[in-house]
């Protein structure tokens, strides 16, 4: 009997020290120019390099020229098919960026990622340049 109550007296003490109330804390401030929490910093693996990222205006001469065939905006993107005066016909994604259909451009050119799925647009594409903007032509 004596070790039942000394053991139901050591069980009400735990219980009893673990509802005191805990003393509250305030969540850490994020220092400046850092990601929120669950978000990866830039340039770290899974994370988008191109988040935030600006479309810039490429200078005339710094790159191919070719006309708009097809355009669409998905996921902070703009995808631009282009054909050159050969007809021959390149797929781009630079961030979102106003072009439209039978627009003359000027684009850098980048190494193709091949077979690049889409996951915004549920297509894949047999081969894709990623560049930092494109020129329209005037």
């Amino acid at each position: 009997m004596k070790k039942t109550a000394l053991f139901l007296l050591v069980i009400a003490a735990f219980a009893f020290a673990g509802c005191k109330e805990k003393p509250k804390t305030e969540a850490p401030q994020q220092p400046a120019g850092m990601p929120a929490q669950g978000q990866m910093p830039p340039g770290q693996p899974g994370a988008d390099p191109h988040a935030g990222m600006k479309a810039q205006e490429i200078p005339a001469g710094a790159g191919q020229k070719g006309k708009v065939t097809q355009t669409m905006n998905s996921g902070g993107y703009t995808y631009v098919e282009a054909a050159n005066d050969k007809g021959e016909k390149v797929w781009m994604a630079l961030p979102e960026f106003k072009v439209k259909v039978g627009d003359a451009i000027e684009y850098p050119v980048a190494p193709p990622m091949v077979n690049f799925q889409s996951k915004t647009l549920n297509k894949t594409f047999d081969k894709i340049m990623f560049i930092p903007g494109i020129r329209i032509v005037k």
